[in-house]
């Protein structure tokens, strides 16, 4: 077993007792080469729809199908716990060969060494079907630490009726503008009716991401060197969201305290006449919505520094003391080939992180339209300041959510948003 490194030493006094069951799984420090000569390769899968553990059971009994000598057995997992439960497993030894989790997260665990560098071993088509902005996310120091996958944006949904009937023209351009955006909601506000119903009852990562179109980064510098700013460009977003809030009246006050799942009744129930989701949320509206609901997806919303989001992609990263991380590397050049990158992204109705991938899925949601604007908004999508943050969660966590909730709330002003998430950050960075 592994010496502890430091996000385990950090964490192993309050989960000591979840390690002993963790060691119940079988090490991937072990040799998995049975006396046959056949590798087992254990994969650790967090997706959690029926139609997406299909997709990836479908791939997986492909590959073992084809491949004699190199088998793979899903450890069917759920994105809850996910996190302690990797320090559990990395610092007892028995974190499985492929390990599937998001940009955000993994970001500890490769700062402390617990992940295989990929670089060398990635599909060179594959390489170069990805962009620059999606690589960025999942490489650190210098070397990739993920193959990333799918990906979701935020995007805006509209009722059509509600805006034809208050003379709202649907904007058909490559982006739409803030200002459009609230002048839409303005304009079908009415009554008890309003123009927009934005579920932020977590609302750190929509305003990390969305921040971006206005170059707020937040964060400069890169693991415990990292220092944040809080100016103008990062109180863009919040900002813009607290005047439609409380000077418009064109949000729906009650979503600002809802999840974005609990604001569709209201969309559905003709309360809101927008609503932003994340992406992903297509297929449920498309599968959900009362028969007749005439809706659509607008362009993806532009800032100052254009359409930008941050692209925080789940990812698929290789544990560094698995006995087969070449064999591992090679699963995931097939796992994440255009056929089925698309399959995976379509079951969960997310972006898939190649072009060639996307075009697949064009052709899967060819009598859907509102995946055109979807998939558009993924060449907006770019490795965001925070995925270098080696305590960015703990922020995130801890100071940066309870500060946008008050805020959200009217409990305090932008300045002392400012100051929370400035000072929160510097008693966290020690």
């Amino acid at each position: 077993m592994k010496s502890i490194r430091g996000i385990g030493a950090i964490a192993l006094a309050s989960i000591g007792v979840i390690a002993l069951s963790g060691c119940q799984q079988g090490s991937a420090n072990q040799d998995s080469g049975g006396e046959d000569g056949v590798v087992t390769l254990q994969f650790q899968s967090l997706s959690d729809q029926p139609a997406t553990q299909a997709a990836v059971k479908s791939i997986v009994d492909e590959w073992n199908s084809e491949n004699d000598d190199v088998q793979v057995e899903i450890i069917q997992a759920g994105w809850d716990g996910t996190f302690d439960k990797l320090i559990t497993q990395f610092t007892g030894g028995t974190a499985p060969d492929i390990i599937h989790y998001e940009a955000s997260s993994i970001v500890s665990f490769a700062a402390d060494g617990y992940l295989a560098d990929l670089t060398d071993y990635i599909d060179d088509d594959l390489k170069s079907d990805i962009s620059e902005g999606i690589w960025d996310s999942v490489t650190q120091d210098g070397e990739i630490i993920a193959y990333p996958s799918t990906l979701q944006s935020y995007m805006v949904f509209a009722n059509a009726d509600l805006l034809e009937a208050a003379g709202v023209e649907i904007p058909t351009g490559d982006t739409m503008t803030w200002e459009e955006l609230q002048e839409i909601a303005k304009a079908t506000t009415s009554g008890d009716s309003y123009g927009l119903g934005w579920g932020l009852a977590s609302p750190t990562a929509t305003m990390m991401s969305l921040s971006l179109g206005f170059g707020g980064g937040f964060f400069s510098g890169e693991g415990t060197e990292a220092s944040i700013d809080v100016g103008s460009d990062e109180l863009a977003v919040p900002g813009r969201i607290h005047e439609m809030a409380y000077a418009d009246k064109s949000i729906q006050p009650t979503s600002l305290t809802q999840s974005g799942s609990d604001v569709l009744a209201s969309f559905y129930g003709g309360k809101v006449a927008m609503t932003v989701q994340g992406s992903f949320q297509a297929t449920n509206i498309a599968n959900d919505a009362p028969d007749g609901f005439n809706w659509v997806v607008l362009p993806p919303l532009e800032g100052s520094e254009g359409a930008v989001q941050a692209a925080n992609p789940q990812t698929y990263s290789v544990n560094i003391d698995s006995e087969h991380v070449e064999e591992s590397a090679d699963f995931l050049n097939f796992f994440l080939s255009a056929d089925n990158l698309a399959a995976i992204a379509y079951a969960d109705a997310l972006i898939p992180s190649s072009g060639a991938a996307r075009t697949e899925v064009e052709k899967l949601a060819a009598d859907n339209p509102a995946w055109t604007q979807v998939l558009a908004s993924g060449d907006g999508l770019v490795g965001p300041p925070f995925l270098k943050v080696e305590k960015y969660t703990e922020w995130k966590d801890t100071i940066a959510t309870p500060a946008f909730q008050q805020y959200l709330a009217d409990q305090i002003t932008s300045e002392q948003l400012a100051s929370q998430l400035s000072d929160g950050w510097a008693e966290i960075a020690g």
